[in-house]
């Protein structure tokens, strides 16, 4: 495995067999937020309890003043305000977004970036001007390839200085299901959640839907922007070009049963029938079945598996557990339509992307 020097606080680097989280991670882990997974019981993600990723910093944006920049290899160049954008048809829709980097944290060796367990995940109702229509007033050439979103947030990665971009393939871009997104949960975005106008691309990870969108430019060769060539990859090193991460691997989450050890969020839960419930979702087809085992792995059973909110949103699961006295280990997967399911270790990639191995919940029966 190829490592490079680099700072302690940098990430993008594998760290040491012994080396613990940095105060850099967990000053990352501070700014971005999980869905708290009690909040799985919800159908909707409220806006407060839906996972927060921010690469740099959430810009200081005036949405009266706000523009949208549209050109590139296109017949005619655009520029939107919010009232023009707002003029298209309005298309709302429930989606389920998830970081890529969700579950790095669990990996070993740990990639050092964003240290997220499991709760890098949200469902929200997203309104929006889909953004096929803008494309189709822009224009595309026939040169036309990729389609670069760029929003508002500017930092440094790794050494290159740049606003946070991602690109879509045109064939992608012009899914009808693909958001210029003003509102979530019916009210406008909030600041964290790219206030005035951010991406929604259903059923990819979270890192295409940009926030803070300020320019979408038409390219005629494939994006080789930082985010598009060299993050957000599957590596089996860091020096490897790797793969793009593009849809949402299947997973499936539990609600925490019972209650907490304050320390170690072991759950606690009377002997007998115990309620367990959670949701699943995929960005490769609906979710098929989830299956849940109460001794680490070793067995496993059925639950009952509801329609999902929507086709790129999570579905919910639920069972009944006859918990006899004593120490448990809860884990819970899930399986899509093509067939691919959870698996019981995690993944490992040098970037920590797409860990979806299977939730393990420790649990005492008393």
């Amino acid at each position: 495995m190829t490592t490079t020097a680099r700072p302690l606080s940098e990430p993008g680097r594998i760290a040491d067999p012994d080396e613990g989280i940095s105060p850099a991670e967990l000053a990352m882990a501070g700014r971005n937020h999980s869905l708290l997974l009690e909040a799985l019981r919800y159908d909707v993600t409220p806006a407060g309890l839906h996972y927060v990723l921010v690469h740099y910093d959430v810009p200081d944006v005036d949405g009266s003043g706000w523009t949208l920049a549209v050109g590139g290899q296109v017949t005619n160049d655009l520029v939107l305000d919010l009232e023009r954008l707002r003029s298209y048809p309005a298309v709302s829709a429930p989606v389920t977004l998830e970081c890529a980097g969700n579950g790095r944290a669990h990996l070993r060796p740990r990639p050092v970036s964003q240290p997220w367990l499991e709760g890098a995940v949200g469902t929200a109702v997203w309104t929006g001007a889909r953004l096929s229509d803008v494309l189709a007033d822009a224009g595309p050439t026939d040169k036309a390839v990729d389609v670069v979103l760029t929003g508002a947030d500017h930092g440094i990665e790794r050494g290159v200085e740049q606003d946070y971009a991602r690109a879509l393939p045109l064939a992608q871009a012009r899914r009808s299901d693909v958001l210029l997104a003003y509102e979530m949960n019916g009210a406008p975005l909030p600041p964290q959640h790219g206030f005035p106008v951010r991406v929604i691309v259903p059923g990819w990870y979270g890192m295409t839907s940009v926030k803070w969108l300020t320019s979408i430019t038409v390219t005629d060769k494939p994006d080789e922007g930082f985010q598009n060539a060299v993050a957000y990859r599957f590596k089996a090193d860091l020096d490897d070009v790797g793969e793009p991460v593009t849809s949402i691997a299947p997973r499936a989450l539990m609600v925490p049963p019972g209650f907490p050890d304050f320390g170690s969020r072991r759950r606690i839960v009377e002997a007998g029938p115990v309620a367990l419930s959670g949701r699943a979702w995929s960005g490769n087809g609906p979710i098929t079945s989830v299956d849940i085992s109460t001794n680490g792995g070793r067995t496993w059973q059925d639950t009952v598996l509801e329609p999902s909110l929507g086709t790129h949103a999570w579905a919910r699961w639920s069972t009944t557990w006859q918990a006899a006295p004593g120490n448990h280990e809860l884990c819970v997967r899930a399986t899509d339509a093509t067939g691919a399911s959870q698996p019981l270790e995690p993944p490992w990639n040098a970037q920590g992307m797409a860990n979806n191995a299977v939730q393990r919940v420790p649990v005492h029966a008393r």
